[in-house]
């Protein structure tokens, strides 16, 4: 079932930056989610997340005191001790590392957005509720940099330009009609282009969205 992008949610948010955490804060409540905390490190959002126990924290990468991947190593420890509350990373810069550090093992409830998407509400929403019904919402730049550092040049270079748009829509998490939204095609299109996809690089059918994006990323990233 897709989720519904205004549905309430539980949040944790954990970002270092006032006025940006206040921003956030702000957004997410005008649509109806309930902020249970909003902390400034990493102890302090696992604090907060073992006593709301939210659907899903949004967490900086970087945090005090070093600012370096304190926000990264929490979300690793929500996720092993909380794999029930979401997780959507924020970054100011590409850092694939990262988000193949988060990957690693399973997708499902998995975010990784460039803070500048933030400015598209709607899509931020519809990002964090995917992720917090246990879905996975990669940047688009995150995606596209797997695809340009990718080993298999072969195999992708098989792929049509449309199939490269496909592969990058799965990667970013999108169900089979989120993709059909996105390039104004149908389902039956859509469904033709991730089979051909999925012959092309050799990667076995899958039939939940998170073992889609899991295969697509593994590939890219061997």
């Amino acid at each position: 079932m897709t989720p519904v992008a205004d549905a309430p949610l539980r949040v944790v948010i954990a970002e270092d930056a006032a006025l940006f955490r206040e921003g956030l804060v702000r957004l997410l409540s005008e649509r109806g989610h309930r902020v249970c905390a909003a902390v400034a490190d990493g102890q302090a959002l696992l604090d907060a997340v073992a006593a709301h126990r939210p659907d899903v924290a949004v967490v900086d990468v970087r945090m005090p005191p070093t600012r370096t991947d304190e926000g990264l190593r929490a979300a690793l420890e929500l996720r092993r001790d909380h794999p029930g509350t979401g997780v959507l990373v924020l970054s100011q810069y590409v850092e694939t590392r990262y988000a193949a550090r988060l990957l690693e093992g399973n997708a499902a409830g998995v975010g990784y957005l460039l803070k500048d998407r933030v400015a598209d509400v709607a899509e931020f929403a519809e990002a964090l509720a995917r992720v917090a019904a246990g879905g996975t919402a990669l940047d688009p730049e995150v995606v596209g940099q797997l695809l340009g550092a990718s080993r298999n040049a072969d195999d992708l270079a098989a792929l049509t330009p449309r199939e490269r748009e496909v592969l990058a829509l799965m990667g970013e998490g999108r169900s089979n009609a989120g993709i059909a939204d996105a390039l104004v095609v149908t389902t039956g299109v859509v469904e033709k282009h991730v089979a051909s996809i999925f012959g092309k690089l050799r990667l076995p059918p899958a039939e939940g969205d998170n073992r889609r994006v899991l295969a697509v990323l593994r590939y890219l990233r061997s």
